[in-house]
């Protein structure tokens, strides 16, 4: 394992290569299951969370803790007339042996592009940019910048480079982790490569796109990013305890988090305090609270009018099967979200409208097993007990 491949990964939770997904393929959520377990059964939505059955999720989320080495991961899951299970095991620091908890600030890396993608769509909502603009109205000297929308952007379409997969920025990185990173830094990182296909022809995971949506959002508003998500996103959803950081610094209580990013060797560090690198595509803090009411928020569109929200799940395939991805929002199996991968850390935040039921994680580690998200790991094994119609699950590429 090499520190060109892992150092790529930072911020790219959902990376799933490229793939031809034309607008043909478009299609509108439904919160169904997906046509791979769409079966018709007579088998409830959800499994009511009864002492029987979160004993049988204690039993599965350990084995999971067990089996992939995670140091900490907290789960939360709630649906109204099911229940709620809420728990949280192993350890939050592997020197004191401090044990996990629920109540945790959490560094959420690619979840941000949830909220960088709604303060865009709240702009649209309010006529002062479309969807269908060329980011070139709003940021000069992006490469193909008068084909590329904000569309493409938000459902990474672009054919930009990822700014955090160019060797120069990784090699930067390690010499400085705890170095903010500023926009226009990471733009000239992904600038050097060439564009990878025609705007909106493929689907590629790029947190290039997130960046740029940010400095449009600056643009239009004249207001600091930070500054306009917090009074016209976070406020409004009244989320009390997300923000934005500006650089490394990480408000107590949290948990520390352990990364192989550090070395060619595998050796594990800890990375609790290394600054996430991508700006507006993954730096912000929530907590368990915060992002249980985010995912119905998100997911319903209560922030936004109905066109704008039918836009956002407006799905296109990704190359995987089961996964399609929206406006900075991605259908896995019927559970619609986002996940965030970031040195140390891994969150997952994601909602079944048919059982209006949330489902939000965090590990302490960053570690993927058998090439899979530790996130995705322990949501399949609570997913395949309470949802077994709607199993999450991310295959490898």
């Amino acid at each position: 394992m090499t520190r060109r491949r892992t150092l790529a990964v930072i911020g790219a939770a959902l990376a799933a290569g490229t793939v031809v997904a034309t607008g043909a393929g478009a299609q509108a959520f439904t919160g169904d299951a997906s046509p791979a377990h769409g079966t018709v059964s007579r088998q409830p939505v959800m499994r009511a969370l009864t002492p029987q059955v979160r004993a049988q999720l204690d039993r599965a989320v350990q084995n999971v803790l067990k089996t992939t080495h995670t140091p900490g991961v907290t789960v939360g899951l709630w649906a109204p007339g099911k229940g709620s299970y809420v728990r949280a095991f192993g350890t939050a620091d592997t020197a004191t042996k401090q044990p996990m908890s629920p109540g945790f600030n959490m560094r959420i890396g690619s979840v941000t592009k949830t909220f960088t993608v709604t303060a865009l769509l709240r702009l649209v909502d309010h006529k002062q940019v479309s969807l269908d603009d060329p980011v070139s109205q709003y940021v000069h000297g992006v490469p193909n910048g008068h084909h590329i929308t904000l569309r493409h952007l938000a459902e990474m379409r672009s054919g930009l480079f990822n700014a955090l997969y160019d060797d120069d920025f990784a090699k930067a990185f390690m010499a400085d982790t705890g170095r903010t990173f500023t926009d226009e830094e990471l733009l000239a990182y992904a600038f050097k490569h060439p564009i990878a296909f025609p705007a909106g022809s493929q689907y590629q995971y790029s947190n290039t796109n997130t960046v740029l949506l940010s400095m449009v959002v600056e643009k239009v508003t004249g207001q600091p990013f930070d500054r306009y998500l917090t009074q016209h996103v976070l406020k409004p959803a009244h989320l009390k305890h997300t923000f934005m950081p500006q650089g490394a610094e990480f408000p107590a209580p949290h948990a520390h988090g352990y990364t192989d990013q550090a070395s060619d060797d595998g050796s594990i560090t800890d990375a609790t305090n290394w600054a996430p690198p991508g700006g507006a595509s993954g730096v912000m803090i929530s907590d368990l609270r915060d992002l249980r009411s985010w995912a119905s928020t998100l997911a319903e569109g209560t922030l936004l009018s109905r066109a704008t929200q039918a836009e956002r799940l407006t799905m296109l395939p990704t190359g995987r099967e089961g996964v399609r991805y929206g406006l900075g929002i991605f259908d896995v199996h019927g559970w619609i979200g986002h996940n965030g991968s970031l040195p140390g850390y891994q969150t997952l935040m994601v909602y079944l409208p048919k059982a209006k039921a949330a489902l939000v994680m965090h590990t302490t580690s960053d570690i993927n097993v058998e090439g899979k998200a530790l996130t995705t790991k322990f949501a399949q094994a609570v997913t395949a007990i309470v949802t077994p119609k709607n199993v999450y699950d991310i295959p490898t590429s």
